[in-house]
């Protein structure tokens, strides 16, 4: 072990680590074996493709013997407002070079992904927070971390989404929830 100072300190005496999945079983199960509380990275597709990392999650932390450490967030592409932020989101994936990494989502497919039921978190107020407590609901997710700056939005636009979730949808999640949980990040 290490003599290494670390500052700042945490605040708490055991520093709380998440582990980061991005939908692989085996990195699902490994994080319920090793009793982590699970962020799923989910950026597209249907909110219900999730259920599978997070039943292999909690089959496996129950087996562990650690049912009670196990906490569930998902993060994902956040924005809420009335603008159409396509151009962005587009930007935002698409390959930067010829054969590179990247999706290329035509705006058909970016419309059908912001719809109830989808990953993806852009909308409305009304709507974010109806997804939230869908993914709440479906998932029993404890936090929701919100991706708010991407593709090169202008920062009005990330302020005006920070707001509305800070001052609507994250109130009304936890009103909703009856507690804090689920946290909204």
């Amino acid at each position: 072990m290490s003599a290494a100072q670390i500052a700042p300190r945490a605040v708490q005496p055991e520093l709380p680590v998440w582990a980061g999945v991005g939908g692989s079983p085996r990195s699902a199960e490994r994080a319920g074996r090793l009793g982590l509380p699970m962020v799923l990275g989910y950026i597209g597709g249907p909110l219900s493709h999730a259920r599978k990392a997070v039943d292999i999650y909690r089959a496996a932390g129950e087996k562990a013997g650690h049912p009670e450490k196990l906490r569930l967030g998902i993060s994902t592409h956040f924005f809420a407002g009335p603008d159409d932020v396509y151009p962005y989101y587009y930007e935002y994936l698409r390959p930067k070079t010829p054969g590179g990494r990247g999706l290329t989502v035509s705006r058909s497919a970016f419309a059908a992904g912001t719809q109830r039921g989808q990953a993806i978190m852009i909308g409305s107020s009304a709507q974010i927070t109806e997804k939230i407590l869908d993914a709440h609901r479906m998932l029993g997710i404890d936090r929701f971390f919100a991706q708010f700056d991407w593709g090169g939005l202008p920062r009005t636009l990330v302020e005006d989404s920070v707001h509305r979730f800070a001052t609507e949808i994250a109130p009304a999640v936890r009103a909703q929830t009856g507690s804090p949980a689920p946290h909204v990040h």
